[in-house]
């Protein structure tokens, strides 16, 4: 008999990783949220950092953010998030615009402002979000772009933990972030306005989480409605935006970060939920159904029309409608694929759609990130037509800016909010461009009514009146409706990334995914990932575009057209590897890109997108 203790199970030997040194980051904005100090990585030695590459106009970015919180508040002595805040609009590289930004959506860790992208451009990255994660001594052991990353992360820092401590290299403790003063205000970045029956507005004030009834002069507080504080309970919102009456009184609220949609009772104050599981929805999930039993994505408006309500179902670029007599929900235009697209509902490409107004037999939407105006066109003969989606003005997810005249050349920034005016023409909250915009159908003819307005998100009518959400400057401003137009110089503007140099003719397009540790790629119901090609203009690729089951695509670039854009969206599920695990927890993993190209003899013939991972190549 031997009574000697059995020898330990030796601990796995950790896995090889690419040794590549991380770049400095640095951003001519400065720094945020570290009390005035600024951060290099030498400060940041002995920690698990990762660095989120993001921008605050972007739905999926603000889905990471969230993602975030968990492992941000469980790994909290030996992880540091680092944000770097990257511009895709204009007004997104504005100082003043990231430190709003960083308050509205709570982000409770550093941020860089890097204005001139060069901390991106440093590390390679190519769409937003993207997130890169750096050992405690300073090399970059992996890169994600997209969303579905965080127990991916999550298990990776465990073994960083387990690896850095056993070597001594792992330093616990604090972390750099410094909070902020609070601000008192009534409102705090407030989403949408409302003018009840009562004569007093509803307000959805999103970084309270709560919604605010204002007396009629607008500023006066008659009751809040919530906690406060972030939560998916009767007392509880979080980031709520859209607001919609319906026809039994009732108020409609789009939780946004809940992805959900609430009711809200101004009688007797009761708050019901409506419509989602509190869970965001992934590809491959149902899209209709019982409301309660499917999943919704970043609702961020609602509005009442052909006798249902329409949500603009931001996190995956789609339309889908509520019924309140069947209790249902459904898919009503889009693909989820992220663009600029016309046609049948069903086929039409969105970009965020932000803002929704009914006006008779359209259903008019900013499409915030194509920097659109846009309409729902309700069949003429009844449902057998199809509804069908039309562009009032914007061109696309590349170009903006400030121009009036005529529509077909007329440009908005990010526009949040839409109003429909008594004499058919269309008010816009162009937010990006401070400024209240004025589509008439009738002329074809786009002016600007107000400037001066700091990121307006919506607008409702009041008698003669027009009051605007000012969501940076936390009030309601009335505004008369000026007869005539102000005069506003033109400027026109193009993503600030710069074009990728790609030879024209054979281009080898890979999505890079590596499933994470523990895990592999789920083939149970056949392929598990899913590859998406098409380019603007169309003309751009002889071949290579549609849809695959492989991450990887030979494309053919015509060589007559010497710049554009490729989309590319791409999706891998892989699950937990335990053959004793009958029911493994499945994650999904996407990505949409948009990469700008420029067709350069002798340039590069081969474009790796990482959705997961490293590129050896």
């Amino acid at each position: 008999m031997n009574d000697a203790a059995p020898a330990p199970t030796p601990a796995p030997a950790p896995r090889r990783r690419a040794r590549v040194r991380a770049p400095e980051l640095i951003g001519k904005g400065g720094w945020l949220n570290t009390g005035g100090k600024d951060l290099t990585l030498a400060d940041l030695r002995g920690k698990c950092v990762v660095v989120d590459f993001w921008t605050f106009c972007c739905i999926n970015c603000l889905h990471v953010l969230d993602e975030l919180r968990e492992l941000e508040e469980k790994h909290r002595d030996t992880v540091v998030i680092v944000g770097v805040h990257s511009p895709k609009f204009v007004h997104e590289a504005d100082h003043a615009a990231v430190v709003d930004a960083v308050e509205r959506y709570e982000v409770h860790h550093p941020v860089l402002d890097d204005p001139e992208l060069a901390t991106w451009k440093q590390y390679a990255v190519r769409a937003w979000p993207t997130l890169v994660v750096i050992d405690p001594e300073g090399y970059v052991v992996a890169q994600h772009a997209g969303e579905g990353h965080a127990h991916a992360i999550e298990r990776l820092v465990e073994e960083l933990e387990a690896e850095h401590e056993a070597k001594g290299t792992l330093r616990r403790g604090d972390g750099p972030y410094v909070a902020p003063e609070p601000v008192a205000t009534d409102l705090r970045f407030p989403g949408k306005a409302l003018l009840l029956p009562s004569g007093n507005f509803l307000v959805s004030d999103s970084t309270r989480h709560q919604l605010v009834e204002l007396s009629p002069d607008g500023e006066t507080v008659v009751r809040r409605v919530g906690s406060g504080s972030r939560g998916f309970t009767a007392e509880s919102f979080s980031e709520p935006q859209g607001l919609t009456l319906l026809p039994d009184g009732r108020v409609v609220v789009a939780d946004t970060v809940n992805h959900a949609l609430r009711t809200f009772d101004p009688v007797t104050g009761a708050v019901e939920t409506v419509a989602g599981t509190g869970r965001q929805w992934w590809q491959g999930s149902p899209t209709s159904g019982p409301a309660l039993e499917v999943d919704l994505s970043s609702p961020w408006d609602v509005a009442w029309w052909q006798g249902k309500v329409w949500i603009a179902m931001a996190g995956v670029h789609q339309l889908w409608t509520w019924d309140p007599e069947t209790a249902a929900v459904a898919a009503a235009a889009g693909t989820t694929n992220e663009g600029l697209v016309d046609g049948p509902a069903a086929e039409a490409w969105f970009a965020q759609p932000s803002g929704l107004a009914a006006a008779g037999d359209r259903l008019w939407i900013a499409d915030s990130e194509t920097s659109a105006l846009r309409y729902v066109q309700a069949p003429s003969d009844g449902p057998a037509d199809g509804y069908a989606i039309v562009t009032a003005v914007g061109s696309g997810l590349f170009d903006f800016g400030h121009r009036d005249g005529d529509a077909a050349q007329a440009l908005l920034q990010h526009p949040l909010g839409v109003t429909a005016l008594p004499d058919g023409s269309v008010a816009v909250c162009d937010t990006y461009n401070h400024a209240l915009r004025r589509y008439d159908p009738a002329t074809g003819q786009v002016s600007t009514l107000a400037t001066d307005l700091r990121e307006p998100s919506d607008a409702v009518l009041v008698d003669d009146d027009i009051v605007v959400v000012e969501s940076a400057r936390h009030r309601l401003t009335r505004l008369r409706l000026p007869e005539e137009a102000v005069r506003v110089d033109a400027v026109a503007h193009r993503t600030r990334r710069a074009a990728t140099e790609v030879a024209p003719g054979t281009l080898r397009l890979d999505v890079v995914f590596q499933a994470p540790a523990g895990q592999k790629l789920d083939t149970r119901y056949g392929p598990s990932t899913r590859l998406l090609v098409s380019s603007t203009p169309p003309e751009l690729l002889l071949g290579g575009e549609g849809q695959g089951t492989d991450l990887f695509r030979e494309l053919e670039l015509n060589p007559e057209v010497p710049e554009g854009v490729l989309h590319v969206s791409a999706m891998a599920a892989s699950c937990d590897d335990d053959p004793a695990n009958e029911y493994p927890a499945c994650h999904v993993h996407q990505q949409d890109w948009g990469v700008p190209v420029r067709l350069v003899p002798d340039a590069a013939t081969r474009l790796p997108l990482v959705l997961a991972g490293l590129d050896a190549e």
